[in-house]
């Protein structure tokens, strides 16, 4: 099985992260499994992390455009699967409406798991303004009666990079923020950003007390693995009924595509994901 993993950062240039995130995809994903890390397109960012270049609803819209391509590249190179490493769930809907591969979202993945494991859900995140997105992709996902209070951390994505060497203030600062979610009632909670759950998962941070935390990135690896046994076992897959799920004809995108500026049929020989060790089961 090979999974295509899209991350919203320009994930070959945070070491860190990316390297936590190879070693985490090792523990989870099962014998027989590859996933092919894939960031943003070089230049998207002036920096490093996304920032807010992606807590604004129209400059977020822009990058969708780089989700669905990758969807679409995904399926054309024989990729089983891919996984929306990001708690926005940027281009979800729209790239499950042209591919017959699984693709799933990290944020729809944590939000549904949560919601077996507890009865209200908590987020903990570094970015204020997703809150108002969060809130409106659960309510998609009939989920918006269980998602509970959204808090935000003192760190932020730097502090966390950092906090691969001095993890203690990071997860103090963490469960800080947890235990405020706790007292407004949660029973779950969910890291808001990936690189908050990786860094947590990579220092075994997996409860605080009763409470469980998610672990969401295992949660879509999980459910990617899961979608395509369906498939192949029992021939289950997406529906397309309706306005948001039919299929459109490829004619049809290709020509619109190729209208606004776009390949009209990305090529998978674009595909960016280099191998960075042996026989792992991430490569990047």
């Amino acid at each position: 099985m090979k999974i295509w993993h899209q991350s919203l950062t320009s994930i070959e240039e945070v070491v860190a992260y990316r390297e936590a995130v190879i070693n985490h995809i090792d523990r989870v994903a099962r014998p027989g499994v590859e996933v092919v890390l894939h960031g943003m397109s070089k230049g998207t960012y002036p920096s490093q992390y996304p920032g807010h270049f992606i807590t604004y609803s129209y400059l977020q819209n822009l990058h969708r455009e780089q989700f669905v391509r990758a969807a679409l590249m995904a399926e054309s190179a024989g990729y089983d699967a891919m996984f929306i490493g990001t708690i926005p769930d940027v281009g979800l809907l729209e790239a499950r409406t042209l591919v017959d591969i699984p693709v799933v979202g990290y944020g729809q993945a944590s939000f549904h798991m949560a919601s077996m494991l507890g009865d209200t859900i908590g987020v903990v995140n570094f970015l204020a303004p997703l809150a108002d997105e969060l809130r409106q992709n659960a309510e998609r996902y009939g989920l918006g009666g269980k998602l509970g209070p959204i808090v935000q951390t003192e760190v932020g994505f730097n502090d966390i990079l950092g906090g691969f060497q001095n993890p203690e203030p990071i997860i103090e600062a963490f469960k800080k923020a947890a235990e405020k979610a706790i007292s407004q009632g949660a029973d779950v909670i969910v890291p808001g950003e990936g690189p908050m759950n990786v860094f947590l998962a990579t220092h075994g941070v997996s409860r605080i007390e009763d409470v469980p935390i998610v672990d969401s990135f295992a949660s879509g690896i999980k459910m990617c693995e899961a979608l395509v046994d369906l498939k192949e076992n029992s021939g289950v897959y997406m529906t397309r009924k309706g306005y948001y799920n039919a299929k459109p004809p490829a004619e049809a995108v290709a020509r619109l595509r190729e209208l606004y500026g776009l390949e009209p049929v990305p090529d998978p020989k674009n595909d960016q994901g280099l191998p960075v060790r042996g026989e792992q089961k991430a490569s990047i």
